[in-house]
């Protein structure tokens, strides 16, 4: 797949700080930029502040990808879906990143930081960043809920 060394935005709350982290360190070991947008302790924040930065940047395409972390992945999955064109799969282990990817082209990957344990949470970016999308009969799908209800 073309873009798997592509830019990548990410951005979490407070309850998934340490994991961003983690995450954003293996990715820069791979050679793939990172844009991190925050946050930048544990001290509490809104995680809507940070969903909202990752998003306006993957719907306006000046992303491909963005990654966003919060306690359980919930709060910034319903944020970051509320944005033309953000496809965001909340992901628990790998077959569900990778279906992500393969049938509904997700560009945003959101995981929870309480909820998800670090060697996994790499594993499960691997296999998204990795996956391609298949499109076929699975881009006829995501025509259909682009258009809206």
């Amino acid at each position: 797949m073309s873009d798997k060394k592509a830019p990548v935005i990410i951005g979490s709350d407070h309850a998934a700080f340490e994991l961003k982290e983690k995450i954003k360190a293996f990715l820069v070991g791979q050679g793939i930029p990172v844009e991190d947008v925050g946050t930048s302790g544990t001290e509490s924040v809104d995680y809507p502040d940070y969903g909202k930065q990752v998003a306006s940047q993957v719907s306006a395409g000046r992303f491909p990808r963005g990654i966003l972390l919060c306690g359980t992945g919930l709060g910034m999955s319903m944020v970051a879906n509320r944005f033309p064109g953000v496809r965001a799969a909340l992901c628990h282990d790998l077959f569900g990143a990778m279906m992500a990817r393969k049938h509904n082209d997700a560009n945003i990957l959101v995981l929870g930081g309480r909820v998800t344990g670090d060697i996994l949470a790499v594993e499960i970016v691997t296999a998204w960043l990795q996956t391609p999308f298949e499109n076929g009969r699975h881009q006829n799908r995501l025509d259909q809920f682009n258009q809206g209800v």
